[in-house]
């Protein structure tokens, strides 16, 4: 690593300006003001869990259009795009098994 005139390491992921809020304070600081502030913090649990119902998702969205049947089309679309708005993993649980089972309750 190179170290810069003030002291602190250089390196890929480090930024280079001088005084901004990421050297001042590290890293794990600004992770940690984020997270307070409610931007999204990401575990392998909500990522797993956003993969499968993705791919689910993607399931109905195949066989809605094949089948010309709109609901499961509508609900393969909300099952690949809820999980880049839902944060919690509880509540992706929710959102996820209400969406895969909109289509067997209402069919058209």
């Amino acid at each position: 690593m190179n170290r810069a005139a003030d002291g602190t390491r250089r390196g890929y992921f480090t930024p280079v300006a001088r005084g901004s809020a990421v050297t001042r304070r590290g890293w794990r600081t600004l992770c940690r003001s984020r997270c307070a502030t409610g931007e999204v913090a990401l575990n392998a649990s909500t990522l797993w869990w956003g993969l499968l119902f993705g791919s689910i998702g993607m399931g109905f969205f195949i066989y809605g259009r094949k089948q010309r049947a709109i609901v499961p089309l509508i609900c393969g679309v909300a099952l690949m795009a809820f999980p880049y708005f839902v944060s919690g993993t509880a509540w992706l649980l929710v959102v996820g098994v209400v969406l895969m089972a909109v289509p067997y309750f209402i069919r058209t």
